[in-house]
């Protein structure tokens, strides 16, 4: 049998397929390399798994109608899903917002579908975000709070992926699990977000812009750990008996860390001091994330093991050698 991960070339697609790889699983990786951010970078990471015994790569925009439903159909050995695949990004989405609604809607609406036409699945996971909270103010987070109040269109299409899931593990009865993910960072991130951005300009001596004047607040979570969360709840899928069989879970730290003490762990893993600029609150923005993570603790034996001074070391380490710096 199978795992199907899209968004194989994104930064916790990658991970998680190499997870399953070591652990012996046959692996279908698909990906549409779009250009949000470096491409070659995408490469760079897929060129980390393809060759490896079990791994198959499709490149796929998952947005075509019926792309996936022919994929799984020559695929009858898939009989899991990790949905990663997505357009990140909250200040992108202020600008590009036809791209969030193809990637996030339309794209997820695809795997569903073909979800309901594979006969063999037995989990569908899918990737939300911890930016379905929106304005919520109080902390950590719980997956009983509300969160009918986005802050972006990309919270938006998160929880409108949320609702969708629902729906088709009630009408379907796909078992289904969400993630709620909890600003993921390490080695092979993202270079859109703030340890590369930071790393980056400190390096190289430019200086670094803190919104909210650098009173902002993150649940950064490693890397490491959130594959260990994610294949942990690959393994145990909603209970036969559960009406509809779907479930959400916070994916992170579950501890909140200040910007300002972020970045001084950056500096002396870095061993240069930043130039900071303080800036107003950003439009789309949220001044803190903490993750409760009591659920998914209880019944995965999720337990994050990665301090953030850890955790930006490697992080560090990894930029210099991929940058030859």
């Amino acid at each position: 049998m199978a795992v199907l991960v899209t968004g194989a070339a994104g930064f916790i697609g990658m991970h998680v397929a190499a997870a399953l790889l070591r652990r012996g699983e046959a692996v279908i990786g698909v990906d549409n390399l779009n250009p949000y951010y470096s491409v070659a970078l995408k490469e760079a990471r897929l060129a980390t798994l393809t060759g490896q015994p079990g791994f198959a790569f499709h490149r796929i925009d998952l947005a075509e109608r019926e792309g996936l439903i022919g994929l799984l159909a020559k695929h009858p050995e898939i009989d899991r899903v990790i949905h990663l695949a997505a357009q990140p990004g909250v200040r992108y989405s202020l600008e590009h917002p036809r791209d969030y609604v193809a990637a996030n809607l339309i794209a997820f609406l695809e795997v569903l579908e073909a979800c309901r036409h594979a006969k063999t699945l037995k989990h569908f996971v899918y990737a939300s975000s911890s930016s379905v909270y929106g304005g919520n103010t109080k902390l950590p987070f719980a997956i009983e709070d509300p969160v009918d109040a986005p802050q972006s269109l990309y919270a938006a299409t998160k929880k409108a992926d949320e609702l969708m899931a629902y729906a088709y593990a009630h009408l379907y009865g796909i078992p289904t699990t969400g993630l709620r993910f909890f600003t993921v960072y390490g080695p092979w991130g993202r270079p859109d977000m703030a340890p590369w951005l930071f790393t980056e300009a400190i390096i190289g001596d430019k200086p670094i812009r803190l919104f909210n004047h650098g009173k902002m607040q993150r649940d950064f979570t490693y890397i490491d750990d959130i594959v260990a969360g994610v294949i942990a709840c690959l393994d145990k899928p909603p209970a036969s008996d559960m009406t509809p069989p779907c479930r959400l879970y916070n994916i992170g730290n579950n501890r909140c860390e200040e910007l300002e003490r972020f970045v001084a762990v950056l500096e002396h893993a870095i061993g240069k001091t930043a130039t900071k600029e303080l800036a107003p609150m950003q439009a789309g923005d949220v001044v803190a994330t903490y993750a409760d993570i009591t659920a998914t603790t209880r019944d995965f034996g999720f337990q994050p093991q990665t301090t953030i001074e850890e955790g930006l070391s490697r992080f560090v380490a990894w930029y210099r050698d991929y940058h030859k710096v």
